[in-house]
């Protein structure tokens, strides 16, 4: 099965982990890392360092981020590159991470995981439009 780890700014992780949990229950070969205001980057470093470790048996691990560019975005990239078989993600929703917890019980290959994560993120973001409904009236009164 190919890993998971969730990370972002402030709780991202926790909190979206915490939807997860609640929509599809716990969750099997998946971390989260929060980079909490106290944590220096040597503290998320070594946290990443920690989750990819405890995943090292997945046949991958995918990450996914909050901000693309940003400090947990970056620091899982400089981590996880040299590993050979971990995706970084950023701009992660709720959908994508449904999705992907999901189908990475049938998908073995971590690049189509990654791609199928990318499009349900992006199509899961959508606006209302709210359209009035205009009646006809008959001249039969009906």
């Amino acid at each position: 099965m190919i890993g998971l780890i969730v990370t972002g700014h402030g709780n991202f992780g926790s909190g979206l982990t915490s939807s997860l949990n609640l929509i599809g229950g716990e969750q099997e070969h998946y971390k989260f890392v929060d980079f909490v205001q106290e944590f220096s980057v040597d503290d998320l470093t070594r946290e990443l360092t920690k989750a990819m470790d405890e995943l090292s048996d997945c046949e991958g691990i995918l990450v996914l981020s909050d901000l693309p560019g940003g400090s947990p975005f970056k620091t899982a990239v400089e981590i996880g590159f040299p590993r050979g078989n971990v995706v970084v993600l950023g701009g992660t929703n709720l959908p994508m991470l449904v999705e992907v917890s999901m189908a990475r019980k049938f998908i073995e290959g971590l690049d189509d995981l990654a791609n199928m994560a990318l499009n349900t993120g992006k199509d899961q973001v959508v606006r209302y439009e709210f359209k009035p409904v205009v009646q006809e009236t008959s001249e039969d009164g009906i």
